[in-house]
């Protein structure tokens, strides 16, 4: 978490602010130098703030709240570089979504491996409203993810990015290939 930093300057020191009477009284001068290390980090907060909005930059304990703000899934089990490749995409993933491409995309910075999608192509539509689902049984989605390391991709967690952006009515299959 975020925290005071000892001994860390401030580049506006409020004492030098002060009418020269009062620059000569010492008790406003450790009043104002009382300040300026309370004002200190965040001041430097405010000069670095570029270094804390860019996922590629973002100290690790703020990342995870980064991640929040613009709304992507980080697991703390991940390494940092897909962390912050999973935040630095996450505006773009958000535009592609509900296509092949976002879902390949999306998959391919969970894993950080070759992600293959092969579906059935079918559509389908209705005219009856409250009639089944459209489409046939034979909807079908398959996610193929090569690497090499299988056993450091996590299942769960790419079943529910499969599931959350496909269709309701198609079925689908995640296979892990090793490379």
């Amino acid at each position: 978490m975020r925290g005071t930093v000892t001994d860390l300057g401030t580049p506006y020191p409020l004492g030098g602010l002060l009418p020269a009477v009062l620059q000569e009284d010492p008790f406003a001068m450790r009043l104002t130098a009382g300040l300026d290390d309370v004002l200190a980090p965040i001041i430097a907060t405010l000069d670095c703030l570029y270094g804390y909005i860019d996922p590629a930059l973002a100290p690790e304990d703020f990342l995870e709240w980064l991640a929040d703000w613009v709304g992507a899934t980080v697991d703390e089990n991940w390494p940092l570089h897909r962390q912050r490749a999973t935040v630095a995409r996450a505006v773009e993933l958000y535009q592609l979504r509900g296509t092949l491409v976002g879902l390949r995309a999306q998959v391919e910075v969970i894993t950080g491996a070759q992600v293959d999608i092969v579906e059935s192509g079918g559509v389908g539509w209705s005219t009856t409203p409250d009639g089944p689902l459209p489409g046939e049984p034979g909807s079908w989605l398959v996610v193929r993810i090569t690497t090499a390391a299988p056993d450091s991709i996590r299942l769960g967690v790419v079943e529910a990015i499969v599931a959350a952006a496909k269709p309701a009515h198609v079925l689908h299959q995640i296979e892990v290939v090793q490379a």
